[in-house]
């Protein structure tokens, strides 16, 4: 596991459990009840059920639709009676519905979804702890802090350029001339490339908080970037695997995505190439949390202890190099080792920062956001 992921996470997870600790003690501070005061145990129906190997369970999830179905394949020959209806959509959707459902949760289960998101939900309290079989396979810094697990991470993604070498040699451009975020201002791209709108799509967050933190947290100088970006983007959309899609398919020459979306459609055959800036991807963790509920679904921690065994981290890795059992994925695809040029990120600052990141970004750049799809 490279140095730099372990260490910015770790360190992340201790100022979560630095303010976590203090809100604690200072709680315990203002109690008058005396410390070996006995704990009742919960009401019979207040206690968490047990797993169960048949049911009916509502999955939110961020992954890729194809993903989607391969994996929920593989997980119903282990579980065959247990039925997954799974909702599918970017990560910005998927946050909003749950924060906007947090007083009526319908999910059960969140899957592969933002780790900056699920930070988010556990500062509103809406997660559920609960300690996954084999939880101890996921390394520490991709994982809750807590002693019983709100979220539990499985790979992570990071962005990339994916670019049309066809159309951008009719720009008078070779692949060599795309190497950094700055080569992305070359006035020739002007109206050739498409990006995610962060405000919708996780890729589209991760690539903007990690521009800010590149250029500095405590400047102007992400959103100056972002600015003149802005300048040479045709349309933001809101999928983080479309922009790779539409530069497949010859609709823009440069699609600002995600890895593995750009080596899918070059393993389909299509004329791209995947780039990964020489001045670092951001990045972000896809990770798992049982839903806050008045009645935890029993099948729910079923899925959950699978979504983390041997048979779904080896599918993890058929897409995703970076898993977190840090035993590695596949490479193919890859021209370079995509752990070693991930930017140094904050994922506590991205959550803590989230909305006003946001917000100032619909102000400045939305008007060139595709229209939501019904």
């Amino acid at each position: 596991m490279n140095k730099r992921i372990t260490a910015l996470l770790l360190a992340g997870t201790l100022i979560m459990t630095g303010i976590i600790g203090a809100a604690c003690a200072a709680k315990a501070d203002d109690s008058e009840e005396p410390a070996d005061t006995p704990v009742s145990a919960p009401p019979a129906e207040q206690q968490a059920p047990e797993k169960a190997a048949s049911g009916t369970i509502t999955v939110y999830t961020a992954l890729e639709d194809e993903q989607v179905t391969a994996y929920l394949a593989k997980f119903n020959e282990t579980y065959p009676d247990i039925q997954v209806n799974p909702v599918r959509e970017s990560t910005g959707v998927i946050t909003a519905k749950l924060l906007a459902e947090k007083d009526n949760p319908v999910a059960d289960v969140i899957w592969g979804t933002a780790a900056s998101s699920l930070l988010v939900l556990d500062t509103e309290n809406m997660l559920e702890p609960y300690t996954p079989e084999g939880v101890d396979r996921i390394l520490p810094e991709f994982k809750s802090d807590k002693a019983d697990p709100t979220w539990v991470g499985i790979d992570a993604w990071e962005t990339a350029f994916i670019v049309n070498t066809v159309e951008l040699e009719k720009l008078g451009l070779k692949v060599s001339d795309i190497k950094t975020y700055q080569d992305l201002l070359n006035p020739k791209l002007k109206g050739h490339i498409v990006m995610s709108n962060p405000n919708s799509s996780g890729t589209g967050l991760l690539t903007v908080t990690g521009l800010l933190q590149l250029y500095g947290k405590d400047t102007n100088d992400g959103w100056d970037y972002l600015t003149k970006l802005h300048e040479n983007v045709a349309q933001y959309v809101h999928s983080g695997s479309k922009p790779a899609k539409m530069a497949a398919a010859g609709e823009c020459v440069v699609g600002v995505s995600f890895g593995y979306a750009g080596i899918s459609q070059k393993q389909q055959g299509a004329p791209v190439e995947i780039i990964f800036p020489t001045d670092g991807s951001g990045w972000d963790v896809e990770a798992n949390a049982l839903m806050k509920k008045s009645s935890i679904n029993p099948a729910a921690k079923t899925f959950l202890d699978w979504a983390i065994s041997d048979d779904a981290m080896n599918l993890y890795k058929e897409n995703y190099p970076i898993i977190a059992t840090g035993q590695g994925g596949k490479y193919d695809g890859f021209s370079v080792n995509p752990v070693d040029q991930l930017i140094d990120n904050d994922l506590v600052w991205v959550a803590q920062n989230r909305e006003n990141i946001l917000n100032e970004w619909m102000t400045k750049y939305d008007a060139k956001s595709a229209p939501k799809e019904a």
